[in-house]
């Protein structure tokens, strides 16, 4: 199959780019805003059909949260225009869209993991075209899946894991939240779930990937120092209102994976088996 990778630069995108080595059977069309503007709309639907698409992963996004509250106009286009463009094009060439979304569309209320029947209520303006986007690829490819996920990072791009790495070895002490609970992600294992939907046939519909376990930020970051073997810097836990943000943040967005799991047949990896990998990696490099 033709496949194409939209925000090929980001996190997700170079775990897809490292992962496609693997399935050689396929031509990917790896592209970010240099190879192809998703919110041209003309310019994405002649790709498409030029390219003879079978498959689009959207991998790109405006994932600034707090920027996106001062920046909507650039937030919606990116992430509810564009996805429609991308799902319309599909749609013309008879191509499947795996769109993906995240755990913002909630309100971070809930006290047990989201499913993906839970009715969506964003507080933020990245939350707000977020959904945006999973209504309107919807709406446009009958062939759509949404995936959502959540607290994503890799051994690519700037991340939460990188930036605690950073600051636990310049820092004697370090502050962090531990009132917001939820469920990394580690990327490579959200892009073995594409490969494995892409290979089984994609199923339309929305569903929820994080990897297993549950944590809150601080939890997550003396995870990412004691794996690193960092123990100069003190990590204290902060109320969510002792660290001011521009847009509000979730306060619980676990995601229930089960859907994805039985559609897949997949195990998803606990959290800090993940973590681990990632750091390993980040040594070798």
């Amino acid at each position: 199959m033709n496949i194409l990778i939209t925000g090929a630069n980001g996190q997700l995108g170079n775990e897809m780019r490292t992962l496609s080595a693997g399935h050689p059977e396929h031509t990917y069309f790896f592209t970010d805003v240099q190879e192809l503007d998703i919110c041209d709309k003309e310019g994405v639907k002649a790709f498409v059909a030029d390219n003879a698409i079978d498959i689009i992963v959207n991998c790109a996004a405006y994932t600034a949260v707090d920027k996106a509250e001062d920046n909507a106009d650039l937030c919606d286009r990116l992430n509810h225009l564009a996805p429609g463009y991308l799902a319309e094009a599909a749609q013309s060439v008879g191509a499947a869209l795996v769109q993906i979304s995240t755990d913002y569309v909630f309100d971070g209320t809930a006290c047990t993991p989201y499913t993906e029947d839970t009715p969506p209520c964003p507080t933020s303006v990245y939350g707000r075209t977020k959904l945006a986007g999973e209504r309107e690829a919807m709406a446009r490819c009958s062939r759509t899946m949404i995936i959502r996920t959540a607290w994503l990072y890799s051994t690519f791009g700037g991340n939460f894991v990188k930036t605690m790495l950073r600051l636990g070895r310049e820092r004697d002490s370090l502050g962090v939240v531990f009132d917001q609970i939820g469920t990394p992600t580690y990327a490579a294992d959200l892009a073995a779930a594409i490969f494995t939907a892409i290979g089984q046939g994609i199923v339309p519909g929305i569903y929820h990937f994080s990897n297993e376990g549950v944590c809150s930020w601080y939890d997550f970051t003396l995870a990412i120092h004691r794996l690193a073997g960092i123990t100069t810097c003190k990590v204290s836990p902060l109320h969510t209102d002792e660290y001011p943000a521009r847009a509000p943040r979730p306060h619980y967005s676990v995601l229930d994976k089960t859907k994805l799991k039985q559609t897949l047949g997949i195990d998803i990896p606990h959290w800090e088996e993940s973590l681990a990998q990632c750091i390993r990696r980040l040594e070798e490099k």
